[in-house]
């Protein structure tokens, strides 16, 4: 039940900071204005307290593991939003990444 847990809080975050991020993004390099920018302030400031509900109760850990759903979210993000076309060493990257954020949240400790 944990890892379930734990899977969808990384889903919610990567969605509210990557969403957040790209809010931002509109707003400012894409000229869309303050209410853009202001939606994603407001999804970052999401993406900080789904972190905090996660299980694992060490911060570093959350992050690090953090690290590879963003990865590979942006370049899910980026296809699904902006037609972003990654070649097979993004594929390849994003696979590693998530191996690492299995290793790390999930592994097996005494």
């Amino acid at each position: 039940m944990d890892v379930v847990r734990s899977v969808a809080l990384f889903v919610l975050a990567a969605l509210a900071e990557i969403g957040g991020a790209w809010l931002v993004w509109q707003g400012v390099r894409e000229h869309r204005g303050l209410l853009w920018i202001g939606a994603g302030i407001v999804a970052l400031g999401l993406y900080g307290f789904a972190a905090t509900l996660q299980p694992d109760p060490n911060f570093g850990r959350i992050l690090a593991a953090y690290g590879g759903v963003f990865v590979a979210g942006s370049l899910l993000w980026g296809i699904v939003v902006d037609g972003f076309e990654p070649d097979r060493f993004d594929y390849i990257g994003a696979l590693i990444c998530l191996i690492g954020v299995a290793v790390i949240m999930y592994a097996p400790r005494g």
